[in-house]
């Protein structure tokens, strides 16, 4: 089964952890100095929030597998669409191992499909060259 998943880049981490912890009523899973994570099964979704210097909202969104067949298949599909996609092999992001797909939707939204398989002490790759490889494929505007 699938989980959806949501990065938010945050002004104040301490005032959204309470605010989140409100809306589920549930604590965080993890609790960094930078970062917040929520795995929550009603509803489904895997909810990260950081505090890591970014533009403020909505970083990206994605689709977190249980195993990495299913990743591969949702990176099948992608690739079968004709979607420009960045592939990561065991990186370490967002204080987790596992693998990637990254993609832009047709509106420019970032998108992730990822199968975790491992935790990490640090916050690991910000996904910089994913964020690069996607930006020159997307179109460009005007």
């Amino acid at each position: 089964m699938k989980r959806l998943h949501l990065h938010v880049s945050v002004p104040d981490l301490a005032q959204s952890i309470q605010f989140y912890e409100t809306l589920f009523g549930a604590a965080p899973t993890v609790v960094k100095d930078d970062y917040a994570k929520w795995m929550l099964d009603d509803p489904r979704v895997n909810l990260a929030i950081s505090q890591r210097g970014g533009p403020v909202g909505v970083n990206h969104v994605g689709i977190q597998t249980e195993t990495a067949e299913e990743l591969g298949v949702l990176s099948a599909r992608l690739k079968a669409a004709g979607a420009a996609t960045f592939d990561e092999a065991a990186v370490t992001c967002c204080y987790a191992k596992g693998d990637k797909t990254w993609v832009n939707d047709p509106a420019g939204v970032r998108w992730e499909t990822f199968f975790t398989f491992g935790e990490a002490v640090t916050y690991g790759e910000d996904a910089s060259a994913a964020r690069e490889a996607l930006q020159a494929a997307a179109p460009s505007c005007c």
